[in-house]
């Protein structure tokens, strides 16, 4: 059986989850989902980065011991997916034991590139890394303009991350290892100029994973995060390597220049694609600690529905790109396209076929839904293009009725047209399933037929159908 292993970025816990995390983990959901439902055994893996300076800086402040924080934390990140429908396979948490114990050995696997030395340099605690005067924006952090840059000095453990320059740059020359090609470009120009080595241990704090090679040392934060991904790979990591790292682009430099390195160490395969996405912003500002419960996930799903929340993240943005989580535009397309498109469509023709009845022909509407477009699109992350694939199939079914008039008393072949639309739903809700997967539910229980690939090219079984629940209620605002 062939597999897919998806990963997101495990989100660091100093502070909520808001909408920009919720944006990967959906996506990764989606794709998990598509992969299941393509008949592949799939792994999806999420979860949590709790180690470093940053924790112990916020757990001191609130009082509460760097384990009771993480613990905390960690679980408002499990409530919020557990709300946005999203079906992780293992929620990792860096503090694991499992983790831990694989984290250790790995530095022991790859004794032969690590030496010590003595640091000295710019330090951001946001970001928990060192920066050097070509990276920084005017002189700041990048990422934390508003933070003020620390000279740290301290002895250290370096990993050989300059040896690996010729193969890194080899491994670019590879269109689909980063992705999209904007950021693969960035990356190796960056490369290009030349690689220092790494700083992998800190000694002024010691809320880490403890050094193998010397005590007093711990493991920097952004080491011991990286191999999650092989640590959670499976008991025997059978599921390594990844088919497709998803992460933001201020973790790009980490994932697509010093995670294969580690690998390259240590005599890992390497993962088959690292996506790159863009950042959100929330109704046109930076998503902020400031702008509070507005953009929890939590909240918005409960405001909105979680499956519209769900599709206007997949519709509205290119993965790749920057967006904005704009909540009029959300309503537009609730309204627009899920309410009076997909659900005006099974709401009139479940009632026609309760009223009616259907009789089974050869679907020939179904045709014209471009199903090989819609598959492509998903393996290739394009899924706006292919929800926009779905529902220009879904506007032919209106169209279709439409022009049939099925509930005209003199209307011929009434029962033919209401099988056709009642197959072409089927096609639909199966390739929505990914994207809205209580919706696709709903529709598969009120129409009987099972959420399953196969199921989309074999005809609809003639039962009694009746009207249901309205889908998506008009949203006023």
């Amino acid at each position: 059986m062939k597999k897919f292993y998806v990963t997101t970025a495990i989100d660091y816990v100093n502070a909520e989850p808001h909408i920009g995390h919720a944006y990967q983990k959906i996506v990764a959901d989606v794709l998990a989902r598509w992969h299941r439902l393509r008949g592949e055994k799939v792994k999806f893996l999420t979860g949590t980065d709790e180690h470093g300076q940053k924790i112990s800086r916020v757990a001191k402040e609130q009082g509460m011991s760097e384990k009771e924080f993480v613990d905390k934390m960690a679980e408002k990140f499990k409530e919020a997916w557990d709300k946005l429908n999203v079906k992780y396979d293992r929620f990792i948490r860096t503090t694991d034991k499992d983790h831990e114990k694989f984290v250790q050995e790995f530095i022991k696997k790859i004794k032969k590139d690590i030496y010590k030395g003595e640091y000295e340099g710019l330090y951001c605690f946001g970001c928990e890394r060192y920066y050097t005067e070509k990276d920084l924006v005017n002189g700041k952090c990048p990422f934390h303009p508003d933070k003020k840059l620390e000279k740290l000095k301290e002895e250290t453990y370096y990993f050989k991350l300059s040896k690996y320059q010729k193969q890194l740059l080899k491994l670019y020359e590879n269109e689909t290892f980063v992705l999209p090609k904007e950021r693969r470009n960035e990356i190796r120009n960056r490369v290009k100029e030349g690689l220092d080595d790494l700083s992998i241990t800190r000694t002024n704090f010691s809320w880490g994973i403890p050094f193998p090679l010397e005590k007093g040392h711990v493991i920097y934060v952004w080491f011991d995060a990286l191999l999650n991904y092989l640590s959670g790979s499976g008991e025997k990591q059978e599921f390594w390597p990844a088919e497709v790292h998803l992460l933001g682009k201020d973790n790009g430099w980490f994932h697509a220049v010093i995670w294969p390195a580690m690998l390259l160490s240590a005599g890992y395969k390497l993962p088959k694609t690292i996506f790159v996405h863009g950042f959100l912003t929330f109704n046109g500002q930076k998503i902020s600690k400031s702008l509070g419960n507005v953009i929890s996930p939590t909240y918005l799903s409960e405001k909105y529905g979680v499956d519209s929340v769900r599709y206007f993240i997949c519709r509205n943005f290119v993965f790749g790109e920057d967006g904005d989580f704009n909540e009029k535009v959300l309503v537009e397309r609730h309204n627009n396209e899920l309410a009076n498109k997909l659900g005006n469509l099974i709401s009139r023709v479940s009632a026609l076929i309760e009223k009616n009845g259907m009789e089974k022909i050869e679907n020939k509407l179904l045709k014209k839904l471009k199903l090989k477009e819609i598959e492509s699109c998903i393996d290739d992350f394009k899924l706006d293009k292919a929800l926009n694939s779905i529902f220009e199939f879904i506007d032919i079914c209106n169209e279709y009725i439409q022009k049939k008039k099925p509930w005209e008393a003199e209307s011929q072949d009434r029962e033919k047209v209401l099988y056709e639309l009642a197959d072409s739903i089927k096609a639909i809700a199966i390739l929505l399933w990914p994207f809205i997967p209580e919706t696709s539910e709903k529709i598969a229980k009120q129409f009987g037929f099972k959420i399953n690939y196969e199921e989309i090219n074999k005809p609809i079984v003639v039962k009694k159908i009746k009207k249901g629940e309205i889908l998506f209620k008009k949203i006023n605002e």
